[in-house]
């Protein structure tokens, strides 16, 4: 696939590293010289240096043989400009862009991007993936990561395992035989920083992080069983007052009407706005470092954390001060990946990478086949796949026993007519079947074959 990225930052950065370790053909566009020879010299890319709406640079980077236009840049205008530009006059088959500002994405609006007036084909909007993951994870304490596929009735949960898990050191096959009615499958683990896919021989250790897809209904059981019972929190305190922390305030306050929220917001200005805008959180305006502040928004009894600024060190600073003054848990947004390794050894009890959550919405659309919905994992290392069966996939038709499926590919969970089904060797996939599935990252490229229209398989 030929793909033009717009933009060379965190987010495009990331992209065309993952599209070009797939051996995608990857054009990257950006006003910055100096990012476009980091690019240049750390990936199997090019890079030509300009701005990604002008038809000239568009022209250059092969707009006219691309398959699809990723426009990734900082400024909403430009992302939307590029998309245009490469519709007009290069006829690129699929464009997405980046699309932060909420004015373009009020309801009343929604027509805005179809064909007829800015033909956009897909938007991306970071603050809110990232606001309604905050929230996830605020739902379902104990995870450090959740993702819902199958119209929200599966669920993936990534669990630690705690030294008092009443299911570590137990072969995964015994797993069936002590909990027969438990519609929940162990789909990968994570053990000492490397991701495999289990056995049925294989235990999971105190430490190791398992990838679980659970039904709907038995979410709560499935976290109990690996030891995993804490309460929902009633008393928040939000540092950084912006799209998304405003989201998740106002989100909690019409959902969640017995939870406190207190927001923390550094600009005058903006502290005002929000507080107009919000019925029941207080809004204090200062530093998330300053104690005497954590201590006003009474942070020695609140339940969590969660620290949503621009700043990354800003975020991790303030969780761990807020654990240190008597905060129960805390929840961070990383933007750098290269701190997300630190995170853990500082105290940080979850964190949330808006660059890996704009990744998998990318991927999504980059992915062949009848992929519905993708999540990367642990940096790239795999993704979390749900796909629709068709008539002529290798997949349909024999026990799932029988299949020669790849190593690094595990079914969690079948959803056909409203049901979820939970995979054993007897059962087999039907065409329409939607199947939520883990690969990693060397498998996805089968995984899409065998999803495709085409029979080509291997």
């Amino acid at each position: 696939m030929r793909v033009i990225i717009c933009g060379a930052g965190q987010v495009g950065y990331g992209i065309a590293e993952r599209l070009a370790a797939e051996d995608n053909d990857i054009s990257v566009i950006d006003t910055s010289a100096e990012l476009i020879e980091v690019i240049r010299d750390t990936l199997d890319v090019r890079g030509f240096v300009g701005h990604g709406a002008h038809p000239d640079v568009l022209a250059a980077a092969g707009a006219d043989q691309a398959d699809m236009i990723i426009a990734a840049t900082l400024y909403d205008e430009v992302n939307i400009v590029a998309c245009e530009v490469a519709h007009a006059l290069f006829n690129v088959p699929t464009k997405i862009a980046r699309i932060r500002a909420q004015a373009y994405l009020q309801s009343h609006y929604q027509d805005l991007f179809s064909r007829d007036h800015m033909p956009i084909d897909v938007i991306i909007s970071p603050e809110l993936e990232v606001g309604e993951m905050v929230l996830r994870r605020i739902a379902l304490p104990g995870v450090s990561d959740v993702v819902r596929f199958a119209d929200e009735n599966v669920a993936v949960l990534a669990i630690e395992c705690l030294e008092d898990c009443p299911v570590i050191n137990t072969p995964l096959f015994q797993l069936t035989d002590l909990f027969p009615d438990l519609v929940a499958t162990v789909m990968a683990i994570v053990r000492n920083d490397k991701l495999f896919i289990p056995h049925s021989t294989d235990q999971m250790f105190s430490g190791d992080i398992a990838y679980v897809a659970s039904i709907k209904s038995q979410i709560h059981r499935t976290l109990a069983l690996f030891g995993h019972e804490e309460p929902e929190a009633t008393r928040i305190v939000i540092a950084g007052g912006g799209n998304i922390g405003l989201h998740v305030a106002q989100t909690i306050e019409a959902k969640q009407p017995k939870t406190k929220v207190k927001l923390i917001e550094p600009n005058l200005k903006r502290a005002n706005t929000i507080a107009d805008e919000l019925r029941r959180s207080l809004v204090l305006h200062g530093s998330a470092l300053d104690q005497k502040l954590l201590y006003e928004a009474e942070i020695q009894d609140a339940d969590l954390m969660v620290s949503l600024t621009n700043d990354d060190q800003v975020n991790m600073l303030a969780g761990v001060m807020a654990k240190r003054m008597g905060c129960k848990s805390n929840l961070v947004l990383i933007n750098n990946p290269d701190y997300l390794d630190l995170s853990k050894s500082l105290g940080i009890d979850a964190h949330i990478s808006p660059r890996s959550v704009t990744i998998s919405r990318v991927l999504q659309h980059v992915r062949r086949g009848r992929i519905r919905a993708v999540h990367s994992v642990q940096k790239g290392q795999a993704e979390i796949i749900e796909a629709e069966a068709l008539e002529t996939s290798p997949m349909v038709g024999a026990p799932l026993r029988e299949l020669d499926l790849p190593a690094g590919l595990r079914i969690g969970a079948i959803y056909r007519n409203g049901e979820v089904i939970k995979p054993d060797g007897n059962v087999r996939i039907k065409p329409k079947d939607r199947v939520v599935l883990f690969a990693t990252a060397e498998t996805v490229k089968q995984v899409e074959q065998m999803f495709r229209v085409s029979l080509e398989f291997f």
